[in-house]
């Protein structure tokens, strides 16, 4: 082929390529057509347009000529990587006159067998947008000593600045789409921040579950049955309920079916007029009224007996009630929302609790789990509880010692957050260096199932284990200085020394230590 036929071959093609690339500049619907002409021009036997991904910052074929799908879906590289990442990271092109004696090209996509390696020829190319390289085009083609690769690369270079505009409007749509996700999940984590109940402290993977119910549930007027053992804190949930949904503003009535005698909880429920029974000297509005436009929590509805349900029942159903003793029919609009810890399907199988009103209070049911299921709880209540109470008592308590910590997190909590509550503030009364140590903690903590020790040494074991506390506190408070912590417990540096050898602790790994 002369010079001419070359110059009009290669027209022909730019030509053609100007047609392709006019018709729109949206890269994902111009990079195949675009390929097969070059092939049909170039003798071009395999040929990709690869682009550098925004967000992994690696070379990723975009469209391929020649190859498999999943050839196709091999082919990526980081920045320097082989020839295409080579290209990508320099701006300059390459040329491979024999990729079989070249060790920088890597194949990746596989696409190449031995003997197609030995007759083939790589040209690279990258494309160059302002200052910023945003990808590269290659081709295969056979080898030919006769033939220079120089024309091939400037044909490339025309043909990657023809495209190089819609290249960059694809890169800067994904770079936008990618801005638009992050930003929402940032707006995302900020709404869940936003909505966490700031009355409930927890951030394990179950009470993460238990907010995402109550901001489901929340803005709903829907019935809500909270479960799970005495003390996990279902009053809390039913307040974050209520303050999180558009009855916020209207009242927050609760009562406790277990706290009151049978004889007075349909009055405290329903009301009683006037003279209605001994001791009824005024009316009397009772809690369904009370909480008229907003919200009614019933704990311990498991404790209701009978009568009493369906009456409940008919509020639920009918929206309305008559006090005690009176004969006008009260309409009341009141979102209920119910506590137990009582198995209620095991009660109602057992017909001590009816079944149409549990399927009413059962419509969306949130389980609190117990303490010993989140463990990674524990140390946030604690400092919760240290702060609180530290506050109210007065006392500045800086931290938790290692070995409370221990007991903590070993004790297997039966009475959930209320215990650990009570407990803190017990240790906290106690303290008096402001550190809740772990003899500050009451003895159902310090027990050998719960510390993991034994106390069959009697009375010198405890004391021992006391004073290995009381001198690995110091080291900890002094970042493992011997003469330091000799000094705050009163006993010379030699003493100090001994013991440490004695419970052989490693003071060195407590310096730097907070």
């Amino acid at each position: 082929m002369d010079k001419t036929e070359r110059k009009l071959k290669e027209l022909s093609l730019l030509f053609e390529l100007s047609q392709e690339i006019g018709q729109s500049l949206n890269i994902q619907s111009i990079t195949k057509p675009l390929l097969k002409v070059m092939a049909e021009h170039m003798g071009m036997h395999r040929g990709t347009i690869s682009l550098r991904n925004p967000e992994t910052d690696e070379i990723e074929i975009e469209e391929a000529y020649g190859l498999s799908g999943d050839q196709l879906k091999r082919g990526k590289y980081k920045l320097g990587e082989g020839i295409t990442g080579k290209v990508v990271e320099t701006g300059k092109p390459m040329i491979i006159p024999k990729i079989s004696e070249e060790p920088m090209f890597l194949d990746r996509t596989g696409a190449r067998d031995s003997l197609d390696k030995t007759d083939i020829s790589f040209i690279c190319v990258p494309i160059i947008y302002g200052n910023k390289t945003l990808g590269a085009i290659s081709a295969d083609r056979l080898f030919d000593e006769n033939v220079t690769l120089d024309e091939d690369v400037r044909l490339l270079s025309i043909i990657s600045s023809m495209i190089a505009q819609a290249v960059q409007l694809r890169l800067s749509a994904e770079q936008e789409r990618i801005r638009l996700r992050k930003e929402n999940e940032r707006l995302q984590e900020e709404l869940k921040d936003r909505f966490r109940p700031s009355n409930i402290i927890g951030n394990s993977k179950k009470m993460l579950d238990v907010y995402d119910l109550i901001a489901q549930v929340s803005r709903s007027d829907t019935s809500v049955l909270i479960r799970g053992e005495s003390g996990t804190g279902k009053e809390l949930v039913a307040h974050a309920i209520h303050y999180n949904s558009l009855r916020a503003h209207n009242p927050f009535i609760k009562v406790n079916i277990a706290a009151l005698p049978e004889s007075m909880i349909e009055s405290e429920l329903f009301g009683h007029e006037k003279g209605s029974f001994t001791g009824a000297i005024t009316q009397h509005k009772g809690r369904f009224e009370l909480a008229e436009g907003g919200t009614l929590f019933i704990d311990e509805i498991g404790d209701l007996s009978p009568p009493l349900q369906v009456k409940l029942l008919r509020v639920l159903q009918e929206k309305e009630f008559e006090r005690v003793g009176g004969t006008k029919t009260i309409k009341v609009k009141v979102r209920i929302l119910a506590a137990t810890h009582q198995n209620l399907e095991e009660m109602v199988a057992e017909n001590r609790f009816r079944q149409d009103l549990f399927y009413r209070l059962n419509v969306f049911p949130i389980l609190i789990p117990p303490l010993r299921e989140r463990k990674e709880d524990i140390l946030l209540l604690s400092d919760h509880f240290v702060e609180q109470y530290g506050e109210k008592t007065l006392k500045g308590i800086k931290r938790i010692s290692t070995p409370a910590i221990d007991m903590l997190m070993s004790y297997h909590w039966p009475g959930n957050v209320r215990e650990l509550e009570n407990c803190i503030e017990r240790a906290v009364l106690l303290s008096t260096d402001g550190v809740i140590h772990g003899h500050h903690l009451p003895p159902s903590l310090q027990t050998a199932e719960a510390t993991h020790t034994s106390f069959s040494g009697g009375l010198e074991a405890a004391l021992e284990r006391y004073e290995r506390e009381l001198i690995y506190e110091a080291l900890k408070t002094t970042r493992g200085n011997m003469s330091k912590a000799a000094e705050e417990l009163g006993i010379t540096e030699r003493i100090m020394g001994l013991r440490v050898k004695k419970y052989d602790i490693d003071f060195m790994k407590l310096r730097g230590k907070e």
